[in-house]
């Protein structure tokens, strides 16, 4: 009864607030204490107890009372951070002032009027004596600093949020303005060796005052998402992370420990979630949600660091003058093995959590904040190249390559999860532009996570292509833009694949033929860049590891229709029209779902259920602006050819060649990946695109998304020409595939009839022990496309960023039905909205 009876005290009070028409005297404490008083004892009732509308009105009609309420609570806190709070009582009245701004801070945000609030020096009334007296010296502070600086110290006030370090006894507690806060970190791991001992009320006092932090870092969410309204950096983020925050390397220090020495399942205990609290996990999510707010920073504005990228170098030196932001800094000086270990260790723990298999059921604690690590795991490698180098130089790799293959096939038909698809390819994208993640991807894959994809036994490489291969064919079609990173990855690994399973090999075989139809070529400006991609693909493999491919050659060999039909690829305008008008009959049968057997176990990926809420995202750029093109030279020829036992495939007579029709192709493969540079058109591409067909096989994909990459805005009054087709024909890169062909179909059609052969796994003994050795066109130079940052990409991860912490923070929703700019909040309609 006494709970109710305090919490309509505090409802009371606010009504005052809202409807008084004249000032409240900043003086008045008996009036202003009733904000932080006992009476409410948890966040959800000041957000319960405060409604936005009358937040708004207060800042409407009475904006003198909202800045004293606000300046109050701040004096609040400066004053608990200098004297410390070791009672009950002193603690909730800070947690009080804490959960207050929280609610408070989003709606000072929403109006521009009210933004430069806390940039200030103090309200009017402020100056009288008594609301002065946390400003030492006369100092006019903005209020934001004071705020900022008092939470930053009472995040290290022994007994409050760290375990004091004095003996018990008389004494009076510790100064917070005088401990060394080095000593106070919160969790042992980069720069601190001690484990402290764990105090579950210090982690939920951590978690309340660093979703305070968040709000005040969340002013991006009120302006648009184009590049003129984020020219000036946040003054939060970048206060918080200067150095007049005393506190910056043992808060980054904590935050980062936090989160990479979480351990959710422990000593394993089955269902021990269910039976205890834990109140760790809360803090880690917040402080993963900080660690990416703050690193977000322009590249091209931070402070160069000269990296050598060896193992054990030296520790990297900040260079002349103080950074901008001493996050990206500290980050970005990390550099001792066991540091990377440590970091690399907790992330794959964490990201490989939701794939945790046991016998009993739900007996496992499941994460679900594998989107912020995602983001942090690319900020680190983004601002620490020296970490990117010791996540590509081991098999570790691999331990982020799964998770984040699990999430994609997982979420390909959700539009609710389009951002996590995002971000999990263009992590992939830059590991591809790396030599080493093509060599890992060789490794045998065993984990066997249950997912709704083929059956199959192979390595690393298999699985990637698999499940890239399910997400564009039975993915939403909103991920059709990422199409062309999809491919690019396979593109950039594809020199260093040693040997493909018959699975992968024929889903490579599959989309080509689905790609190469020709109503789907006319169909749109770029759909020709698609088969580029795939044709760089065989090549790369053909020229620069044909041995241990038979498998890929073989299918290449039983599929070879289809690059006869693309060098034959008709051009007059007749067929073209022909060729379109096939495709409004086809488009409108449905398509045969994938009928292969998926492994034991699996769900199949689910749309998003109706009422989910979903934040918009900026615009992608087109990969051709996201990566620079960079030439590896060729190794030399004798590099190519086999060990062991092989012998020649020699090349049949020339009259042997029936059945090769004429070849369209550039006299060199190099040169037509030379000539060959994308260029997207900027529309989105939408339509309606049926499954291709050819005389080989039927191709077929599922029901829910194929292939639907009409084009673009423009597509109305684009029309294929004969020109146009030409223009690009004449540069697909078919000379080594031919060769291929010209060399080996007589010879797989000779063996086949004078031995008399029907299982194909004598053909592929033959092909295993063969080689092409001088036989092929001059190899050509691998190109590598590696990802490279710019201002559409920055938008991208900042609209990304925030509309995860928007929907994640819903206990209390911080944000909800505010006026958000950088992003929209939708509902998913129904199963079938676009």
């Amino acid at each position: 009864m006494g709970g109710t009876d305090s919490k309509l005290n505090f409802r009371k009070a606010v009504i005052q607030l809202t409807t008084k028409t004249q000032p409240v005297e900043a003086g008045d404490d008996a009036f202003w204490d009733q904000f932080w008083a006992e009476s409410v004892t948890s966040v959800q009732d000041v957000f319960a107890l405060i409604p936005a509308a009358e937040i708004r009105a207060l800042r409407e009609e009475s904006p003198a009372n909202l800045a004293t309420l606000c300046y109050k609570a701040v004096e609040k806190l400066v004053t608990a951070s200098e004297t410390g709070c070791a009672n009950a009582k002193d603690q909730q009245v800070v947690l009080n002032c804490v959960r207050l701004l929280t609610r408070i801070l989003p709606y000072i945000f929403e109006d521009p009027d009210w933004r430069g609030f806390f940039w200030t020096s103090l309200p009017g009334q402020s100056s009288d004596a008594e609301g002065a007296n946390d400003m030492r010296d006369g100092e006019s502070i903005p209020l934001a600093q004071s705020l900022l600086n008092a939470l930053a110290d009472l995040l290290f006030c022994p007994d409050f949020t760290v375990a004091s370090h004095k003996k018990a006894g008389p004494d009076k507690p510790e100064d917070p303005q005088s401990i060394d806060s080095c000593e106070y970190i919160w969790e042992a791991g980069v720069g601190f060796a001690n484990s402290p001992h764990a105090v579950p009320q210090a982690d939920v006092n951590r978690t309340e005052l660093l979703k305070l932090l968040l709000t005040c870092f969340s002013e991006a969410m009120y302006l648009p998402p184009v590049a003129d309204a984020h020219t000036n950096p946040n003054p939060w983020i970048s206060y918080f992370c200067s150095s007049e925050n005393r506190h910056a390397l043992p808060l980054f220090t904590s935050l980062l420990n936090v989160v990479c020495a979480y351990d959710p399942i422990g000593y394993g205990v089955p269902y021990n979630h269910l039976m205890f609290n834990d109140f760790r996990e809360p803090l880690v999510e917040v402080a993963a949600q900080l660690l990416v707010v703050t690193l977000d920073h322009d590249s091209g504005q931070s402070q160069t660091v000269t990296l050598d990228g060896t193992a054990n170098g030296t520790a990297v030196e900040a260079g002349d003058g103080i950074p901008d932001n001493l996050f990206v800094n500290y980050l970005s000086r990390i550099h001792r093995e066991e540091d990377f270990h440590f970091i690399l260790k907790g992330l794959t723990r964490l990201l490989n959590n939701p794939l945790v298999q046991t016998y009993l059921p739900g007996s496992v604690k499941k994460v679900h904040f594998h989107q912020e690590l995602l983001v942090l795991f690319w900020k680190m490698c983004d601002a620490n190249k020296k970490f990117l180098y010791y996540v590509l130089k081991s098999s570790d790799v691999l331990d982020v390559l799964v998770p984040i293959l699990y999430h994609l096939n997982d979420a390909r038909a959700d539009q609710s999860r389009v951002g996590l698809m995002h971000i999990g390819v263009f992590i992939l994208l830059l590991l591809s532009g790396e030599r080493n993640f093509g060599v890992r991807l060789n490794k045998p894959y065993s984990v066997r996570v249950p997912m709704d994809i083929p059956v199959f036994t192979g390595t690393h490489a298999d699985f990637l292509i698999i499940v890239f291969h399910k997400i564009i064919t039975s993915g939403h079609q909103r991920l059709q833009p990422l199409f062309d990173c999809l491919l690019t990855i396979i593109v950039n690994v594809s020199p260093y694949l040693k040997s493909l399973s018959m699975v992968a090999a024929n889903k490579l075989l599959h989309l080509l033929e689905a790609f190469s139809t020709p109503w789907f070529l006319f169909a749109n400006p770029t759909n020709h860049h698609l088969v580029f991609f795939l044709l760089e693909v065989f090549n790369n493999i053909i020229q620069y590891q044909f041995d241990g491919n038979a498998n890929l050659v073989y299918t290449i060999i039983r599929k070879r229709s289809v690059f006869h039909q693309l060098a034959n690829l008709p051009t007059d305008q007749l067929s073209i029209n022909k060729a379109l008008s096939r495709r409004r009959k086809l488009s409108s049968t449905s398509a045969a779902g994938d009928v292969e057997p998926s492994m034991e176990g699996a769900i199949p990926a689910a749309e998003a259920e109706p009422g989910t809420l979903k934040a918009s995202l900026a615009a992608t750029p087109g990969v051709e602006k996201m990566t620079e093109r960079t030439e590896l030279g060729a190794p030399p020829t004798e590099a190519l050819a086999t060990n062991g036992a092989t012998h020649a495939v020699q090349p049949p007579d020339e009259h042997a060649q029936s059945g090769i029709g004429p070849v369209s192709a550039s006299d060199t493969e190099s040169s037509a990946a030379e000539e060959y540079k994308p260029r997207h058109s900027s529309g989105s591409r939408q339509g309606s695109v049926g499954s291709p067909t050819s005389p080989t096989s039927p191709v077929s994909f599922s029901n829910n998304a194929v292939l639907k990459r009409q084009g673009s805005n423009a597509s109305d009054t684009w029309r294929p020409s004969t020109e146009w087709v030409q223009s690009w024909k004449q540069k697909l890169p078919l000379q080594t595939i031919m060769r291929l062909l010209q060399v080996l179909v007589p010879q797989v059609e000779k063996i086949c009839i004078d031995k008399g052969l029907t299982d194909e796994s004598e053909i592929l003994k033959f092909l295993q022990h063969g080689t092409l050795v001088g036989l092929l066109p001059v190899p050509h130079p691998i190109l590598i496309r590696k990802y490279q940052a710019n201002s559409g990409t920055t938008m991208w991860f900042r609209t990304y960023m925030w509309g995860i912490i928007y929907l994640r923070n819903i206990d209390p929703p911080v944000w909800y039905d505010t006026d958000v700019k950088l992003f929209e909040v939708q509902r998913v309609k129904d199963m079938k909205e676009s």
